[in-house]
C-alpha cells in the first residue's frame, strides 16, 4: 500500500476511535446520572478539577518512581484492573440481567473479566485499542456528568498548559511514555499501518531517543503523540526513514478521553430550550467538531516527525468549539462559561 494511503487510513482509524469515545460518551451520561454514578455532590464546584489534577500529579510521579525500581508489572495490574472495572460500568447498563447472583450481573462482570483477561494474555493492538475505547467512552462519561462545564473548562486549560510543559519542557512525559508502551496497556492507543502489523512483535519505539521518535502516552493525560517504526530496533533516529514510512501511530488514551469530557458535560448540563443538532445540544455539536480540526492539526504535525503534546491542539480546539457553539445557540458568554453562581 503507498505510504501516503497508509498513512491517511491510520489517521482514519484514529479519527473513528476519538468519534466513538465522543458517541458513546454522549450516549451514556444519562444513563450513568440514572444508575447514581455521578462522583461528586456539587458539580459545579471548580475544585473537583483541582481535585482531580492533583490526582493526575500523583499519579504521574508513583509511575515515573515504579518505572524506575522495576515496579513496571505492579503498574500494569493497575492498569488492566482499571480497565476492566470502567468496562464494567458501561456493560452493567447494556447488559440484560439474564443472570444475577448477589445482586451482580453475572454476564456483565464475566464480559469485563474478559476483556481484563484478554489483555493481560493476548494485549495486541486491537485488544488495546477496544478496551482502550470502552474505557475511554465511560471515562469521559462519568467525568461529563461529574464535571460541570467551569470545571470541565478548568480541567481542559490546565492539563492543556502541564501536558505542553511536560512534553516540551521537562520532556518527562516521554520518559513516560516510554515505560507504558513496555506495558502494552490500554494507555495508549495503536494505530497500524499496515495489514502484516503485529504489536507484540514489534519493537516498542524509545521516545526518549529522539524528539523525532517521541511517543504519545496517556490516561492520567501523559499525552504527546509519535509515528513509530514496528521494526526498526534502531529506531529512526539513526536511519532516514520518515513518519509516513513506518508500520504503526500511537496516540495516548487521554488524548481522547479529556477533550470529550468537556463535550459530554456541555451536553448534559446544557441550559433548557437550547438549540440542538440531531438530539445533542448545539454547544456540544460544535465542541466535537473543534476537537476534530484540533485532531487534524495534530496529526498533520505528527506527519511531519516531530512529537508534539495533544492536549493543547485538541483542548484548545474543543474549547473553542464550544464557545462557539453557545453564542451560536444564544447563550451569554459568562453563562457559558458558568460563571452567574460567582459574580
Amino acid at each position: 500500500m503507498d505510504r501516503r494511503w497508509r498513512a491517511l487510513a491510520g489517521c482514519t482509524l484514529i479519527a473513528l476511535i476519538f468519534l466513538f469515545v465522543q458517541l458513546g460518551a454522549l450516549a451514556l451520561v444519562e444513563p450513568f446520572e440514572t444508575a447514581g454514578y455521578q462522583a461528586v455532590e456539587d458539580p459545579s464546584d471548580p475544585t473537583n478539577s483541582i481535585v482531580y489534577i492533583g490526582a493526575i500529579l500523583l499519579a504521574t510521579a508513583g509511575m515515573l518512581l515504579a518505572f524506575r525500581y522495576d515496579a513496571d508489572q505492579l503498574i500494569r495490574g493497575l492498569i488492566v484492573f482499571s480497565s476492566a472495572w470502567l468496562s464494567l460500568y458501561i456493560f452493567r447498563l447494556v447488559v440484560p440481567p439474564v443472570y444475577v447472583v448477589g445482586g451482580f450481573n453475572v454476564l456483565a462482570v464475566g464480559l469485563a473479566t474478559l476483556l481484563g483477561v484478554g489483555l493481560l494474555v493476548h494485549p495486541e493492538w486491537y485488544v488495546i485499542d477496544t478496551a482502550g475505547t470502552v474505557m475511554g467512552a465511560a471515562a469521559a462519561g462519568l467525568f461529563g456528568i461529574s464535571f460541570g462545564v467551569l470545571p470541565a473548562l478548568v480541567l481542559l486549560s490546565v492539563l492543556a498548559v502541564y501536558d505542553a510543559i511536560s512534553v516540551y519542557g521537562t520532556e518527562h512525559m516521554l520518559t513516560l511514555a516510554s515505560g507504558v508502551m513496555d506495558l502494552k496497556v490500554p494507555v495508549v492507543l495503536v494505530i497500524p499501518l499496515s495489514l502484516s502489523y503485529s504489536y507484540l512483535d514489534a519493537t516498542t519505539p524509545d521516545p526518549t531517543e529522539s524528539a523525532d521518535e517521541s511517543a504519545d502516552a496517556d490516561d492520567t493525560d501523559e499525552d504527546a503523540t509519535e509515528s513509530a517504526d514496528a521494526d526498526d530496533t534502531d529506531e529512526a533516529a539513526t536511519t532516514d526513514e520518515g513518519p509516513l514510512d513506518r508500520d504503526a501511530l500511537f496516540i495516548g488514551l487521554g488524548d481522547a478521553i479529556i477533550p470529550t469530557v468537556l463535550v459530554a458535560s456541555a451536553a448534559f448540563f446544557a441550559p433548557a430550550g437550547v438549540r440542538t443538532v440531531l438530539g445533542v445540544p448545539l454547544p456540544a455539536v460544535t465542541a466535537m467538531v473543534g476537537t476534530f480540526v484540533g485532531l487534524a492539526v495534530l496529526l498533520w504535525m505528527v506527519l511531519k516527525g516531530r512529537a508534539h503534546a495533544g492536549l493543547p491542539l485538541l483542548n484548545g480546539g474543543t474549547i473553542a468549539g464550544y464557545i462557539v457553539g453557545s453564542v451560536a445557540a444564544g447563550i451569554g458568554l459568562v453563562e457559558a462559561i458558568g460563571l452567574p453562581p460567582y459574580i
